[in-house]
């Protein structure tokens, strides 16, 4: 080796470093200097994933020195990282950035937004999951350039681990954090491989021995954030031994931060006995405590851990110390909370279960099920038949599980001699007799020495695990297409869970290698938009190994949903053919990633990257399967010949009542409208779009167009080449519309945007914010500065505009939702009689100052205390003359389970009540006192229109 072999383990609470020099298979660890007080530098092993933004003056610059350069210069604010930062962030809250790693695999919000600390006041400087994962890895790439200046970071041999359950986003936001650290060239490796390569080289001089008796290896992996399971075959071929890995488990967002979490909600309750103020804690102020409870935790589930401790949560401003209040924790309930919580004694059958709990809040999708020995069940279970061939018994009974022989325990979690005995113990009783437990001293590290034993095994110098990729990967078809081919089953067999898949690459796939489906070819439209819906899967899909090409039957239990590929594909270079034959070669990256290209069977010189998409949030998806497995109604053809005549490049007689009449038409063709799916929806406006011009024939042309259009394209996403198609309908927006002085066409115009909005960015949207500021506030604009092509839309039109901006920050969202509720306080507030006339304004109110937005990022939601002030303004009237209020009463009230979100559980106690007693529907009710989903009927209020059939938001 001429250069360093470097494993990088960037955990959710601390990241460490481990190294083999050039020529040498001795590992080391690389302790990273770091202040632990103002102005007090000292090297640990463990360098805490955490950031500090301090208050302008908080800190004094001399007392922040470290032996390099400050890393970014242009911050306005120090920004502290490691133990000083987790020092900082116990005494003051709002201001600490934690779990950033978890929220990396966070698709429902954009995970390159500024987000972080979740909670914090505005005043708070913050910074994007991506951009603190950077700056970790760039703190150690600065301490270790300075350590060793004659071998930059940059150039080395570097292994970086992530959960084996990291889907592609996840992981390719991860390399895109290390390249934005100055990282540009790693691989990444499964933190539970690691934690077993670390065992193999301690064990490479006897290692035949030392799994002589051991045939199934399970690695159990919890740490900070996540909780990792995989299964590692052993097979002895003489005095050789071949490890292979041969399952890994989904998922799960649960680990010790769930822990901490429980604690923190425990000694919340008991700082409110007997206390006058006894209001929950803020999102910052809990964040502090949770800080406090981890230490108290750690302390009473080490070795020799006292009896209890105090856990103290300090005051603020001038009542720093005189404010504070002090909880006492024993180590007996703090062992039967943690034990008994996250690792009950339950039998071998029983799975994790899908309901919420009490530890999801705090803006991060936790596991509904806080029992990691029942998901541990659902794993094994899932992969009982690799486990029953490697073990050598054939296909598991009803008696139990193919249980693993061997257990490999890793991850802070496990410090605690109590859990891994509770886990130990669990296992021996599904057995029925005990596991071999692997050693293990030091499981912080362990991950960071096991990756760069991984770059030794490269090159000969350590054993290796071989097996692959841990998952195959499907694209999803049409079954109705494909019926009868491959292994798959007819269509009358499918239930609704279930979907048809081509297998692109199975399980085992070697990195590196690609691998072409020669017998499946495309039709590759260029020049066109062409999406792909794949999904992956870790269980095992029959006794025999899955093959390229294979068609088989999916359940949606068992397989995960990776970011769509959409794209518009240039017309080929030499030939210029608008469609031509392809087939799909997938391979797996150096980093683990999929990466897909369609090659041209004519010419395979010809290829095309196929990206995901990762800036997408939550997106809908059609119940049972992707968009697009729909079949077209019979007579479509003949309504794109409708719409052709309409609104077509030939010039046809069509008279003004066959215009008028067009959806009527459709709808006879098709079915009522309300029927139609989003393939449908999306053929028919990739129609409309394509005669756009036609709309300028007249009046009525141009009303029927835009209301279809809108209509087939709401609510502006929900199938991959959705944002192609908003792209191509924005560049319409600066012309504005052709009959500019008809009413119904202006208002045709804002219904269209309004129902689109979903698709549109966020300078998109503040784009469309100009206008609706321009036409509400119309008296107060001199008219030679109202642009020429301003389309005039009705007060009600902008309300409901502007609420479905949901991407727009939220000071713009406030500052409409105060300028609303001054309007409503001319009318609706001091009104005698009825007043029907605010019930848009209302509908706009709930929608701005949702707590769930309907597709928007929840970091852009309306402030808590700031909601709760119009919350209260709401409440004092007369909710049967003011139509709209108790709605818009019930979604500013509706509870999420995030406290940063949540308004303040006695406001909306007293709303439920309000409601009751006005007597609201019971499912407003419902969803102000529980997290729940909004049935049809409520989202259609909510959005003032339906969701195309089959559309759900997904969690």
């Amino acid at each position: 080796m001429k250069r360093f072999a470097v494993g990088i383990d960037l955990g959710t609470t601390h990241t460490a470093v481990a190294y083999a020099a050039p020529g040498s298979d001795d590992i080391h660890l690389f302790d990273i200097e770091q202040l632990v007080a103002p102005g007090e530098v000292k090297a640990s092993s463990l360098l805490p994933s955490l950031r500090f933004h301090a208050a302008a003056g908080e800190l004094d610059e001399a007392d922040l020195q470290l032996p390099w350069t400050r890393l970014n210069a242009a911050e306005q604010e120090p920004v502290v990282i490691g133990r000083l930062a987790r020092t900082l962030g116990a005494q003051v809250p709002g201001r600490l950035v934690a779990s950033a790693k978890s929220w990396l695999s966070h698709g429902a919000v954009d995970r390159m937004e500024p987000i972080l600390p979740w909670g914090a006041s505005p005043d708070v400087p913050k910074v994007s999951p991506v951009d603190a994962s950077a700056s970790y890895l760039a703190y150690v790439r600065a301490a270790w350039n300075w350590r060793f200046p004659q071998h930059p970071l940059e150039q080395q041999e570097i292994v970086l681990t992530v959960p084996a359950s990291f889907d592609e986003a996840a992981r390719a936001l991860t390399v895109k954090a290390a390249q934005q650290a100055g990282l540009p060239h790693l691989r990444l490796l499964e933190e539970p491989q690691a934690a077993f390569y670390d065992w193999l080289f301690r064990h490479r001089d006897s290692l035949a021995a030392d799994l002589a008796q051991t045939r199934l290896i399970l690695v159990c992996d919890v740490g900070g954030g996540t909780t990792d399971f995989s299964l590692i075959k052993v097979a002895m071929h003489g005095n050789e031994v071949q490890i292979t890995r041969i399952g890994v488990g989904k998922h799960l967002m649960l680990g010790g931060d769930n822990m901490d979490l429980v604690l923190a909600h425990i000694a919340e309750r008991r700082m409110a006995d007997g206390q006058q103020d006894t209001r929950r804690l803020s999102a910052a102020r809990i964040s502090q405590l949770i800080e406090r409870c981890r230490a108290a935790k750690e302390e009473l589930l080490g070795s020799g851990a006292p009896d209890k401790t105090m856990v103290t949560l300090l005051g603020s401003g001038s009542s720093l110390v005189g404010g504070a209040r002090s909880v006492e924790l024993t180590k007996d309930e703090i062992e039967q909370t943690i034990v008994d919580g996250f690792f009950p004694m339950v039998g071998s059958n029983e799975k994790a279960q899908q309901r919420r709990s009490g530890i999801v809040e705090f803006g991060l999708p936790y596991a509904s099920d806080a029992a990691i020995t029942r998901h541990l069940a659902s794993f094994l279970a899932q992969h009982a038949g690799a486990a029953s061939e490697a073990l050598g018994i054939g296909e598991p009974g009803q008696a139990g599980l193919a249980m693993p022989d061997t257990l490999l325990l890793n991850g802070g979690v496990f410090r605690a001699p109590v859990l891994a005995k509770r886990l130990e113990h669990t296992l021996g009783a599904w057995r029925g007799q005990p596991l071999r437990l692997l050693d293990n001293a030091d499981p912080d590290v362990a991950v960071a020495r096991g990756a760069v034993a991984y770059s030794l095994g490269r090159e000969g110098l350590a054993p290796r695990i071989g097996g692959g990729s841990p998952r195959s990967y499907f694209l999803l078809l049409d079954h109705r297409r494909d019926k009868g081919k491959g292994r798959g089953t007819d269509e009358s067999q499918l239930s609704p869970t279930h979907a048809q898949g081509v297998c692109v690459l199975p399980r085992g796939s070697e990195q590196g290698t690609e691998t072409v489906l020669h017998n499946r070819v495309f039709a590759l439209r260029l020049g066109q938009p062409v999406r792909f819906h794949l999904v992956s899967s870790t269980a095992d899909k029959g006794t025999a190994p899955l093959q390229p090409g294979d068609l088989i039957d999916l359940d949606d239990a068992d397989i995960v949903r990776l970011p769509p590929i959409a794209t518009v594909l240039g017309p080929a270079n030499t030939t210029g053919t608008q469609e031509v034959p392809v087939q799909l070669a997938a391979s797996i990256t150096e980093v683990g990633t999929l990466e897909m290209h369609c090659v041209s069977t004519t010419d395979p010189s010809q290829r095309w990257l196929l990206e995901f998409q990762l800036r997408e949030v939550a997106q809908p998806a059609a119940a049972g399967g992707a968009a697009g497995q729909e079949a077209l109604p019979a007579n479509f053809a003949e309504a794109i010949a409708q719409i052709d005549r309409i609104f077509g490049t030939r010039p046809q007689a069509v008279m003004p009542k066959e215009v008028r009449q067009l959806r009527t038409h459709l709808e006879k063709l098709m079915g009522s409208r309300e029927s139609w799916h989003t393939p449908l929806l999306r053929r028919l406006f990739d129609a409309l779009l394509q005669r756009s011009g036609g709309r300028r024939r007249s009046v009525d042309h141009e009303r029927a167009w835009l209301n279809l259009t809108g209509y087939c394209l709401r609510p502006g996403f929900g199938d991959p080449v959705d944002r192609w198609r908003i792209e191509r309908l924005w560049s319409l927006f600066e012309a504005g519309v052709h009959y500019r002085k008809d009413i119904q066409v202006c208002s045709e115009w804002w219904t269209m945007w309004r129902r689109v909005a979903g698709g549109l960015g966020r300078e998109e949207q503040l784009r469309v914010l100009e206008d609706f500021a321009l036409n509400v506030h119309e008296e107060e604009v001199e008219p030679q500065e109202r642009p020429a092509n301003l389309v005039k839309g009705s007060r009600d039109d902008m309300l409901r505009v502007a609420a479905s901006l949901e991407r727009i920050p939220a000071n713009y969202k406030v500052e409409i939702g105060d300028w609303l509720l001054d309007e409503l306080n001319k009318t609706a507030f001091t009104a005698g009689t009825e007043n029907s006339a605010a019930s848009p304004a209302f509908w706009a109110l709930a929608r701005i100052g949702a707590r769930q937005p309907f597709y928007g990022s929840a970091h852009d939601v309306v402030p808590p205390d700031i909601a709760a002030a119009w919350l209260e303004r709401i409440m004092v009237l007369d909710w049967k003359r003011t139509n709209g209020a108790a709605f818009a009463a019930a979604h500013i009230a509706r509870l999420t389970g995030d406290r940063a979100r949540d308004l303040p559980p006695e406001l909306r106690e007293r709303a439920a009540v309000r409601l009751s007693s006005f007597g609201s529907s019971s499912n407003w009710i419902t969803m102000v006192q529980e997290v729940v989903e909004l049935d049809e009927i409520s989202v259609r209020g909510f959005l003032a229109d339906s969701l195309p059939p089959g559309l759900k938001l997904l969690s």
